[in-house]
């Protein structure tokens, strides 16, 4: 019978069938293919070789990333047979078959480039259109038969026939011609075959109970009954949660209620049967019968909430040579875990099947085109999450790994060592070695860090002679570098933690990195966290034990290449509580600006708390809901974490703030947290001055382990609201008040730039003279609407870092309006301060570091600007993009968001902003030149004023000068007992006394002078020689006891001591 049905009669069938494809409705034809028979030759020829033809239309990318790129030669790859080389014309159309010159978009042709349209080229808030195009051949270049206008087959339909019966299936292709009159789309459309259903198979299932159900994908026991409950993490129940049977495929069973109950029969407990238990923002439960004789089966389900990957292990920069292997590692955590990597060299993914690689990747028999960045991505079902990059640099077999020649480094000279008498300076050049990864002496070991780090460091060093006003200075000059051993380097973090509003500090508070203590605040809110190695982003919570303040989470910038880095953490103080009743609806409205309306309210239904056991609570309760209002500017220290989020695709994009609030409720008598089920929030959309970002409005939750805002829900207009602001229009949101108590109102913006900012010792700017481990902040602000000079509002708070080439801090910028965003730019360098280069009276581009008429666009501004009595520590300006096709606005201080390390690799000729400390009177030198703020181009030399890099002991004496005037004291320091430094210089230090304020004649000065102890081989002590050197005609008078005793208790000291009193008699 079988054999019977597969024997299908011959026959031919015309039909008329619609091919809607974006560009025509053409009438076509089907054809019945009999078994055993080749399909419809399709050879057959049209059109002369005299006359110009049209192509079919080719449609190969899609409007995502840049744009809509119809690139002639990616055609030609695609499509060899199908397009002339050398087209005469091209026309371009949209899928909705609108022409590009009608569709009112940015859009660039050519007959030799083909078609392209960019997204940053289009108006406000639109993307490209996706675009389809066609050439014009001249005559006989282009091949004439029917298959160039007609689409590829597409593969046979599936049978129609059921399991070992009898059916059909079909093909189709589509005619690309310009009308249905065109003679070659009367071929073949459509093809149709006989076929056979799939074989029939057996159900093989076993039931120990029960009995197979109808697709054999499970037991069914009719008189069983499932009853189970659904919880969250906390207790509540869990409304909504969906049931599904683990099968091929999975089937849906039913839905749990509002208390979380739900039912489910014919469920057999037979230790096989698997349940899948979803809901939204929580991960995938699963759960397996047990097995029971009884009908009646009882479950309760409690389920985690969700968590986005967090990369907790970041590839590491490396070096190589041509030849060599190198592995990087990637690891990240999330709930449920991350599973499968996907590994990306320069943005172009690695072929999985090709290299193979998992969590680590390796690399072997490395060639040169394999140098660049590579990252790691991961997913689970909560989102994805992208790695930072990692750097592989390679040099060839035979090449050096370091450039021998040192760099420029200018030291500055004392008061009486001018250079030069021609072109008088104080400033001599040691030159330096750039402290970048090098391939050391590595051994073939795949291992995630290189047990070894290599660095181009000094290899060779000089002593020369530098003559002074009666004295001579030595100075060990670098002549050449090499690869060598990295300086081992600390990071430290410092700081304390203080009120916002009154600068009361946070006395002995907790301070958490993830769900580990690791330090205290002290009696001054002062803390030290030393950072771990390898991390990339300096997550910590500062929690008050007395909650009068805040829980705060702050993402704290670092100088990577070691030492210490002061912020300053802004607590917010809490909002006293009111009371609420819990079986009625409560408003509380979320605004801090006197005569200002709320930016929103919070509407808390009625019987809405819970216990942290998920019962529910009634009675009073005591909230605390503290908001943290953007429209003042001064708040915006206080913001928390650094407003980033994870897209999609794995991606740190930023947010611009309409608010946070934290929320604390607990019972009446404070002793019992609780948590709150649907509460809605209200926003004001009057308080969005930009229209745009209605649309984009969402509602956040801050993740304290990773310091990033994650989704909670959209906001929806509603025009419904009555009362005394029935007019208005509000946006509403829907949130629960859970594990998670701060909140942001947020949109994610992606107009963004990098400002380049670089901090320097003095108003001389000097390269050599850049200051590392500065703070530079940016407040971006929103202006008032027609008063684009003064700021209504911040929208984003952010902090960096300068290393030895400045800073890249983001900002939102926007290049169709240059006023769209302004920020404040603002340094600090522990408790100081730095300043900003003056605006005015008159503007110095030269100065400021930026050309005009850039900076004219830009609207500098230093804050004294109208007022000279204000401070002088921060600058303000108009973010605005630079426009690609103006030569002097693509060399900074703006860089698109793309060009950051364009940004990090500018040389200092390049244009930036800049800050200054201001300059006292002391000066520091030292025999081998050290920049203290990098600790890693210290050099190991018994003459090292520090004899480790990363132990700064300074030692001070106190000198009393009595006389009418301020006098600079020197304190000159050679080597005293050590042999390798006796009687050698290891550095000078000078120093300006202070007059006393109730002495007239008498001022005092506080000398540093380099410690005694181990020099940096840690073998043997040196006690300092040190020489106090008072300029002017003066004298020593006495030296104070306690000194004198001091001293005196060593021989070496005493001689000195001795020789020094002989010398002042």
């Amino acid at each position: 019978m079988i054999e019977l049905q597969r024997q299908l009669l011959p026959s031919f069938l015309l039909l008329a069938v619609a091919c809607i494809s974006g560009e025509q409705i053409l009438k076509q034809s089907v054809s019945w293919i009999s078994a055993g028979r080749k399909p419809y030759s399709l050879l057959t020829k049209h059109n002369s070789d005299n006359q110009e033809m049209w192509t079919s239309w080719f449609n190969i990318d899609h409007p995502g990333g840049n744009g809509d790129y119809e690139r002639l030669d990616a055609i030609h790859f695609y499509y060899r047979n199908r397009v002339c080389p050398r087209p005469i014309r091209l026309e371009a159309r949209t899928t909705d078959w609108v022409p590009a010159v009608s569709s009112g978009q940015v859009v660039h042709s050519s007959v030799h480039e083909g078609f392209w349209c960019l997204n940053k080229e289009q108006p406000l808030g639109q993307t490209c259109f996706n675009y389809a195009v066609r050439f014009l051949c001249p005559p006989g270049s282009l091949a004439g038969n029917s298959k160039s206008v007609w689409s590829s087959w597409s593969t046979w339909s599936p049978c129609s026939g059921k399991c070992d019966q009898a059916g059909v299936q079909s093909r189709r292709r589509t005619c690309l011609a310009d009308t249905f009159m065109d003679p070659r789309c009367k071929d073949i459309s459509e093809e149709v075959r006989g076929c056979l259903g799939p074989p029939c198979t057996v159900c093989n299932m076993t039931c120990s109970r029960g009995w197979e159900n109808a697709d054999c994908s499970a037991c069914f026991c009719q008189e069983h009954l499932l009853r189970g409950t659904v919880s969250l993490q906390d207790g509540a129940p869990a409304a909504g949660a969906r049931l599904y049977l683990q099968a091929k495929p999975s089937k849906f069973l039913t839905e749990s209620d509002h208390n979380g109950a739900f039912e489910v029969p014919g469920l057999c407990p037979d230790g096989k049967t698997t349940l899948q238990i979803k809901k939204s923002k929580y991960t995938t439960d699963v759960i397996t019968l047990s097995e029971s004789a009884e009908n009646y089966s009882t479950v309760h389900i409690y389920l985690k909430r969700a968590e986005k990957p967090y990369v907790t292990t970041h590839p590491e920069n490396k070096a190589r040579r041509e030849g060599q292997s190198v592995s990087f590692c990637c690891h990240a955590t999330g709930n449920p875990p991350p599973g499968r990597y996907l590994w990306f060299h320069n943005d172009t993914l690695l072929d999985p099947a090709l290299y193979k690689y998992k969590s680590n990747l390796i690399l072997k028999n490395l060639k040169m085109n394999q140098a660049g960045r590579y990252f790691c991505k991961t997913s689970n079902e909560a989102g994805s999450v992208k790695s930072q990059s990692a750097r592989l640099s390679l040099i060839a077999k035979n090449e050096a790994p370091c450039d021998s020649r040192p760099e420029s480094y200018l030291i500055r000279l004392p008061h009486d060592c001018v250079q030069n008498s021609t072109n008088p300076s104080f400033y001599y050049d040691v030159g330096r070695c750039s402290p970048t990864t090098c391939s050391g002496m590595l051994r073939e070991a795949f291992w995630c860090k290189d047990t070894i780090a290599y660095c181009c460091g000094v290899s060779k060093m000089e002593t020369r002679e530098i003559t002074c006003a009666g004295y001579t200075l030595p100075v060990k000059v670098t002549v050449e570098c090499g690869c060598q051993k990295c300086t081992e380097v600390k990071v430290t973090v410092r700081g304390r933690a203080v009120a916002s509003d009154t600068g009361e500090p946070m006395r002995f508070g907790h301070i958490y990195m993830g769900n580990n203590r690791i330090s205290m605040t002290g009696y001054k809110g002062t803390f030290s966290v030393q950072v771990p190695p390898d991390t990339e982003r300096l997550v910590l919570t500062f929690v008050d034990r007395l909650q009068k303040f805040v829980n705060t989470t702050k993402v704290l910038p670092f100088n990577k290449n070691g030492g210490a880095v002061f912020h300053e953490i802004r607590m917010l103080r809490k909002k006293p509580p009111v009371t609420l009743e819990s079986t009625e609806t409560n408003m509380i409205s979320l605004g801090e600006m006197e005569g200002e309306d709320p930016v929103a309210e919070l509407e808390i239904p009625p019987n809405t708390f819970y216990r942290l056991n998920g019962e529910l609570y009634a009675g009073k309760v005591k909230a605390s809901v503290t908001f943290l209002d953007p429209r003042n500017v001064s708040s915006a220290a206080t913001a928390q974490s650094d407003l980033n989020f994870v897209d999609a695709e794995g991606d740190m994009l930023p947010l611009r703030t309409y608010g946070m609030f934290s929320m604390d409720f607990t019972d009446e008598t404070a002793t019992e947290s609780l948590n709150a089920g649907q509460v809605k929030i209200h926003l004001d959309s009057a308080q969005i001055q930009m229209p745009e970002h209605l649309q984009g409005m969402k509602l956040w939750s801050l993740n304290p382990q990773t310091g990033l805002w994650e989704e909670e829900g959209d906001f929806e207009l509603d025009h419904s609201r009555r009362g005394k602001r029935e007019e208005r229009t509000f946006l509403v949101g829907n949130m629960e008040i859970r594990e998670r108590r701060l909140f942001n109102l947020d949109v994610p913006e992606n107009r963004r730039c990098y400002i380049k900012v670089r901090a320097y010792r003095s108003e001389r700017y000097l390269p050599s003279e850049q200051v590392a481990g500065v703070v530079v902040s940016v407040i971006n602000l929103e202006p008032t609407p027609g008063y684009s000079t003064n700021p209504r509002a911040w929208g984003r708070f952010d902090s960096a870092v300068t290393g030895s080439s400045g800073v890249c801090v983001p900002a939102f910028c926007d290049d169709q309006n240059p006023e769209a965003y302004s920020a404040y730019v603002m340094a600090s360098l522990g408790a100081e301060e730095l300043e900003a280069v003056a605006s005015s009276p008159q503007l110095n581009p030269f100065a400021v570091g930026v050309q005009q008429p850039y900076l004219n666009k830009l609207k500098y501004r230093r804050t004294d600007h109208l007022d000279p009595n204000v401070k002088k520590t921060a600058f303000r300006i108009s973010v605005a993009k630079p426009t690609p096709n103006i030569a002097e606005e693509g060399n900074g201080p703006i860089y698109p968001y793309e060009k950051l390390y364009e940004c990090e690799v500018a040389l200092p000729t390049a244009a930036h902003f800049r800050f200054y400390r201001v300059e006292g009177d002391k000066y520091d030198y030292n025999t081998i030149p050290f920049n203290e703020d990098d600790p890693m181009n210290w050099t190991e030399d018994y003459l090292a004023w520090w004899p480790k890099p990363m132990e700064f002991r300074a030692c001070y004496i106190k000198v009393r000068i009595n006389g009418p005037l301020e006098v600079i004291v020197r304190s000159r320091n050679t080597g005293g007992t050590h042999p390798w430094t006796v009687g050698q210089l290891y550095g000078i230090r000078d120093v300006r006394s202070i007059r006393a304020l109730d002495h007239p004649n008498l001022s005092t000065a506080c000398l540093e002078f380099k410690c005694s102890g181990m020099l940096y081989d840690q073998e043997r002590v040196d006690r300092t020689l040190v020489k106090i050197i008072p300029q002017g005609s003066c004298y020593r008078e006495n030296v104070n006891n306690m000194l004198h005793e001091y001293l005196g208790s060593s021989k070496t000291c005493k001689k000195h001591l001795q020789r020094a009193n002989d010398e002042s008699d």
